[in-house]
């Protein structure tokens, strides 16, 4: 059983007078929180708000970067120019380090998010790209085990989180199942809290075929932008508590 875990969730996704995630209430339940650096979703005005919040609520903070697509949600692949990637990246991390700073915080790791995350698993080019950034900021790294970018992380001395997904199908290989296929998505809040169990008293993921995956992960993500979120999100962390891990952040 491991004795302690984080959870952490993608907020701030919001743009304008849209509103995706219920960062409030999510705020209540995550340990960290990957806040929107406005490339993918988030605007100044929701990024100050939530940094606030989890300020207040004692939630860690950290940037959550994405390719520059607001229209796609970064879940479209950019073969960008990795040397613009990482300015990229920095300038996000700038943004919201300012506003973590004013609410009397800080940003504690960087995160991709959407199609970043997943190319940075074997996208040699792109996962040095990210690196680069988190050592210019100097800020550890959470990612998916096995991939790319945590391995570069690791040689370039960085400090590096391994993360897992509660609502999220795995192929046998460790990867996420892309969005577009069948099983990217687990099919209720009973799998994903049977997900959590299994993660923390097991070190167990199994994916979409049966197959078990050994998985040493400091986070559990759970997603704020499906039907029921947060009452998921209740759920496993009752859960996971009533099973005696506790929860805190990784950072």
């Amino acid at each position: 059983m491991s004795a302690t875990l984080d959870l952490n969730a993608d907020l701030a996704e919001g743009f304008g007078i849209w509103s995706l995630t219920d960062d409030d209430a999510l705020l209540d339940v995550v340990t960290s929180a990957n806040v929107a650096c406005g490339f993918h979703a988030g605007e100044p005005a929701t990024m100050r708000r939530v940094c606030a919040q989890a300020v207040e609520r004692g939630v860690v903070i950290g940037a959550q970067v994405s390719y520059r697509d607001l229209a796609g949600f970064g879940r479209r692949f950019v073969d960008a120019d990795p040397a613009e990637l990482t300015a990229e990246l920095l300038y996000q991390v700038g943004a919201l380090r300012e506003f973590a700073r004013i609410a009397g915080g800080e940003v504690a790791y960087l995160k991709p998010h959407g199609a970043l995350y997943n190319a940075v698993v074997h996208h040699d080019a792109q996962a040095r790209a990210v690196v680069e950034a988190a050592r210019q900021a100097g800020l550890p790294v959470l990612g998916l085990p096995g991939s790319r970018l945590l391995a570069l992380a690791v040689e370039a001395g960085l400090t590096t989180h391994a993360e897992a997904f509660g609502d999220r199908g795995y192929t046998p290989d460790g990867t996420l199942v892309p969005r577009s296929e069948p099983g990217a998505l687990l099919p209720d809040t009973d799998a994903v809290v049977e997900r959590a169990r299994r993660l923390a008293a097991d070190g167990v993921i199994v994916a979409v075929d049966g197959t078990e995956l050994p998985m040493a992960a400091a986070s559990l993500c759970l997603h704020g932008d499906s039907p029921g979120a947060v009452a998921s999100a209740r759920r496993v962390a009752h859960a996971l508590r009533e099973a005696g891990v506790t929860l805190a952040p990784f950072a």
